[in-house]
């Protein structure tokens, strides 16, 4: 059976043979504890999670002791903002972010509202744009974090962070952001964004999924979420995935020979996609800021038409809708929906999200069934009538 071809990298990455080379040890030849420090076995694996934890390190450019390994971004997002708002509250109860964040930052910022935080989810402008000002104007006395992702993970805009932080740490307020989609993809410099708190994931920058990391800035108090054991410096318990924490190591030593060498690349392929759904497809755009925006990603409305048919007749292609299952009804982004689209225009949007193995030849493909497959679905779509026709 031919598989589709993978468009959808925002969702998960294959794991790079390089990673998975240097992963293969750790499952049965070293198999140590490193929290085992009695004998060769755990001094070993001590060894590789110390050099992993350099790597991951080296690529956001902070102290090694700055790294905590987790279980993923969503387990880096819980540790950051609960583990704060338990360390400060009552003193400090009041939460800033955006109605666009990733779920993990935001169902977490709705649990604390159950246990006493205020939080104030603050509207994009149409474009998915936060500015600094927004940000600014929402802060009180008793805010204790701000936390705006770096990069969306649906229309892949990018915030100003920088200039949102140092308004933030002006007020004495801490900052913390999901970096899932940008750490591997674009130049992360948590000195220049100026955060006391940054999260990702291995299995969004080709490796493997069941890990992760958190930035905790020197100095950051905060309490944790998982009690045990006392491991990552008191701040999350738990025998560590020494094969999982190799591949994230190795992932970023990739991400970071290579960075701008991919970046290039990514960038050409996504605005001839882009650029040639837009030509060549009427009542198409483009959501979200085309300015600021990873590399890798564009989220293009196919206006008029229904999004879940148009994605069941891609039978050739993997890429996302903008819509999210929740029970047993199919609900439109979130995200697009703050950007002020329609429910209509929101479903019928889909993401491409291109990776370090798609090829020019991919994406011809790409375009060429894309094509083929929106004139059925006009055709075949009952009640489908061009906005031409109607003006």
């Amino acid at each position: 059976m031919r598989l589709p071809i993978y468009l959808d990298y925002n969702a998960t990455t294959p794991v790079d043979k390089r990673v998975l080379e240097a992963m293969l040890p750790w499952f049965s030849e070293q198999f140590g504890n490193a929290a085992s420090r009695t004998h060769l076995y755990g001094w070993t694996a001590e060894e590789a999670v110390a050099k992993a934890r350099k790597q991951v390190a080296s690529l956001i450019h902070c102290q090694s002791k700055e790294i905590v390994f987790t279980s993923g971004a969503t387990e880096s997002n819980n540790l950051a903002i609960k583990g704060l708002f338990e360390k400060y509250y009552p003193q400090k109860k009041h939460i800033v972010t955006v109605q666009t964040e990733h779920t993990a930052t935001l169902d977490a910022c709705q649990h604390l509202e159950k246990w006493g935080a205020a939080v104030t989810y603050l509207l994009p402008q149409p474009d998915g744009i936060v500015s600094a000002q927004q940000v600014a104007d929402a802060l009180r006395p008793d805010t204790l974090l701000v936390s705006v992702m770096l990069a969306n993970n649906e229309i892949g805009v990018l915030l100003p962070l920088q200039q949102i932080a140092r308004l933030a740490h002006q007020k004495g307020v801490f900052v913390h952001t999901d970096a899932t989609q940008a750490v591997g993809k674009i130049a992360v410099d948590v000195a220049e964004l100026d955060v006391d708190l940054l999260s990702f994931s291995a299995h969004k920058m080709y490796g493997p999924k069941g890990v992760g990391a958190l930035y905790v800035r020197a100095g950051v108090g905060m309490m944790p979420q998982m009690d045990g054991g006392g491991h990552e410096r008191g701040r999350r318990s738990g025998t560590l995935n020494v094969p999982g924490i190799v591949g994230l190591g190795e992932a970023c030593a990739v991400a970071q020979r290579e960075l701008q060498t991919e970046y290039k690349n990514l960038e050409s392929l996504r605005n001839y996609l882009e650029n040639s759904i837009l030509a060549q497809i009427a009542e198409t755009f483009v959501n979200g800021n085309q300015n600021v925006r990873l590399p890798h990603v564009t989220n293009i409305c196919f206006e008029g038409l229904d999004g879940e048919n148009l994605l069941l007749g891609l039978k050739d292609l993997a890429v996302s809708t903008g819509s999210a299952c929740t029970s047993a009804s199919v609900l439109p982004s979130h995200v697009l929906k703050a950007l002020q689209l329609s429910d209509a225009q929101a479903h019928a949007s889909l993401r491409f999200s291109l990776g370090r193995f798609t090829t020019l030849s991919e994406i011809e493909y790409a375009i060429s069934h894309l094509l083929e497959v929106v004139e059925k679905t006009k055709n075949n779509q009952v009640g489908y009538v061009p906005n031409d026709f109607l003006q």
